[in-house]
């Protein structure tokens, strides 16, 4: 499953999710279709889902809320590594997702 618009796309392949692009979705509503498909992924009953966001170039706050919903969401899941790579090449990376480990602490961040 896919969901796009001009200026951003997420997709999903089997246990990865990727994200490329410009995110600036006006607010919780507008990202929900977003949360539905990644939480289906996290349910999906994988060992380990990775979110790829080395093709995102930016996200604002409603989409940073999201990323720590789903987080959070995959914390409550016992049995499930969650990986989130992200790159140094786009600064709001390096300052925004090392939090995400204060929401689950055995999540694996790999920033490249």
């Amino acid at each position: 499953m896919e969901i796009s618009d001009e200026n951003f796309r997420v997709w999903a392949e089997r246990n990865q999710v990727y994200f490329d692009g410009v995110f600036r979705l006006a607010g919780p509503d507008a990202y929900a279709p977003i949360y539905s498909l990644i939480s289906g992924i996290l349910h999906g009953g994988h060992k380990q889902v990775t979110f790829n966001l080395t093709g995102l170039e930016f996200l604002n706050s409603s989409g940073i809320n999201l990323l720590a919903k789903l987080t959070i969401e995959a914390r409550k899941i016992s049995d499930l590594l969650l990986v989130v790579k992200g790159t140094h090449q786009y600064p709001w990376q390096a300052k925004s997702l090392p939090n995400l480990k204060k929401l689950h602490p055995s999540l694996d961040l790999r920033l490249a």
